[in-house]
């Protein structure tokens, strides 16, 4: 991340994007990226390279888990993530009106592949539209990441099972994505 991050959505925020996307043109597409961000943590990049082929199992179901192979990620950290029940549905109502069980998930208007710059610009769009400021298409990736490390120990997992789904390298990488919390710090105070 180079210069100012990118903030981080409440969840206030990701409901009212969530609502947003619901009334303007290819609702079902729409709630995708917002999800693919928000819930699994790609990057536009990797929202505009996912294919149907990494998203079903073999019966032609959406599967449990994105299969992101190195190819379709930045520097090639292809990984498994888990699908988030909220995403799995919206992948399903989007596969039911998909041309085939190939070629990409997220589609132009034009029925083609949306590049990355396009998805950067989709999500300036809505940001800017909803006044939420210092956010960007990398806002849902820290939201992801950040939620993922504070909730990881309810899980049974280490910081290293939030590096290893985020797709990075070093863990130095996967600690600038978290974004730190005054209420929690509080409360770690009054408990020590």
């Amino acid at each position: 991340m180079i210069g100012q991050p990118a903030k981080v959505l409440a969840p206030a925020d990701v409901r009212r994007l969530l609502r947003a996307v619901a009334q303007g043109r290819y609702p079902k597409r729409n709630k995708v990226i917002v999800l693919l961000s928000v819930k699994a943590g790609l990057r536009a990049c990797e929202i505009s390279r996912l294919t149907w082929p990494m998203v079903l199992d073999a019966k032609g179901q959406v599967s449990d888990v994105l299969e992101l192979p190195a190819r379709a990620a930045k520097k090639g950290s292809g990984r498994r993530i888990p699908v988030h029940p909220q995403l799995k549905g919206a992948l399903a109502a989007l596969h039911m009106g998909a041309p085939g069980d190939f070629g990409p998930v997220v589609l132009s208007e034009r029925q083609q592949e949306m590049t990355a710059k396009a998805i950067v610009n989709w999500f300036k769009q809505y940001y800017d539209r909803l006044d939420l400021h210092g956010c960007s298409s990398h806002s849902g990736r820290r939201t992801f990441v950040t939620l993922a490390a504070r909730l990881i120990h309810r899980a049974g997992g280490s910081l290293k099972d939030v590096q290893e789904l985020a797709g990075h390298r070093s863990i130095k990488t996967t600690q600038g994505y978290i974004e730190g919390s005054s209420d929690a710090q509080r409360r770690l105070i009054r408990a020590l």
